[in-house]
């Protein structure tokens, strides 16, 4: 890339920057982005790089490839049902080491490496996030959302420091349960009145059978991302994303963004350029 291209970039980035500084981003980061370092650290880069140009980066992340990992390490099986993790009680306290723990505590130190500052918290935390068994306890100790208080991270935002969110909750009683982190993207973009709710998958975005070939669905309404869901194209780890969306939609948020994390700086593709790179679906 020669000078003329950087400088037109730049050019093409500035109309964003303008708009969203000072505005709450919402970003989900987790599975495969999660294992490969320049990955990691294309996201971490693409954080600071947001915080130091005005905009709010808030992460919630998963870990589900590391709690595998681990769960394999104690012949424990992983189980899934309806792309969600069916958690019992030893599977849960290895979600609890793996999140709250070591999964957390290395994005923060990967961001704070860049010079931005990130504060690691999980839903338990200030009752951050209160939740309930799901489907009267069909995956365990699996949480279904009942509220968000993000009084406990406005203070942090406000500050300049970039909350790093794990994604467990509790009930009223204090019992830990695991949330799909996609959902808690989701109902805490909506909680704190976000601009974006971004999410990073393993896949170029939303795809769509065309001639035998997947293609990109590069925008779409809430009305379109409902029918989706409705007529059961979209299955199995990709549904929870969607769903996330229209719920954060539907609350006020203006954009999802479904992008594929294995793209270094896809966070700021998709943000500050024109053309984007994965799916965007607006309200």
């Amino acid at each position: 890339m020669n000078d003329s291209q950087r400088v037109s970039i730049l050019s093409e980035a500035l109309p964003y920057i303008q708009k969203f500084s000072g505005r709450k981003i919402v970003i989900k980061y987790g599975g495969s982005v999660m294992l490969k370092k320049e990955l990691r650290e294309a996201v971490f880069r693409d954080v600071a790089l947001l915080s130091c140009v005005g905009v709010r980066p808030v992460i919630i992340h998963g870990g589900g490839p590391e709690i595998n990992t681990w769960l394999k390490k104690l012949n424990i099986e992983p189980n899934f049902k309806s792309g969600l993790r069916v958690t019992d009680e030893k599977t849960m306290e290895i979600v609890e080491m793996v999140l709250m723990g070591r999964v957390n505590k290395q994005i923060v130190r990967g961001i704070n490496k860049t010079g931005s500052l990130a504060v690691g918290i999980s839903g338990l935390d200030g009752n951050l996030i209160l939740a309930r068994q799901l489907d009267n306890d069909s995956h365990g100790f699996v949480g279904d959302i009942s509220k968000i208080n993000v009084e406990i991270l406005d203070p942090l935002i406000a500050k300049g420091y970039i909350p790093v969110i794990s994604s467990i909750g509790s009930t009223s009683k204090g019992i830990s349960l695991n949330i799909n982190a996609d959902y808690v993207a989701g109902e805490i973009s909506a909680a704190l009145n976000a601009e974006k709710l971004i999410l990073l998958t393993d896949t170029p975005g939303i795809l769509r059978d065309l001639n035998d070939e997947k293609t990109l669905i590069e925008k779409m309404n809430l009305k379109e991302a409902r029918q989706l869901i409705a007529e059961d194209i979209v299955k199995d780890g990709m549904r929870p994303k969607i769903e996330c969306c229209i719920r954060a939609l539907a609350q006020g948020i203006k954009a999802g963004h479904i992008i594929d994390g294995r793209i270094e700086h896809s966070i700021l593709l998709e943000i500050f350029t024109n053309s984007g790179i994965g799916t965007m679906i607006n309200a």
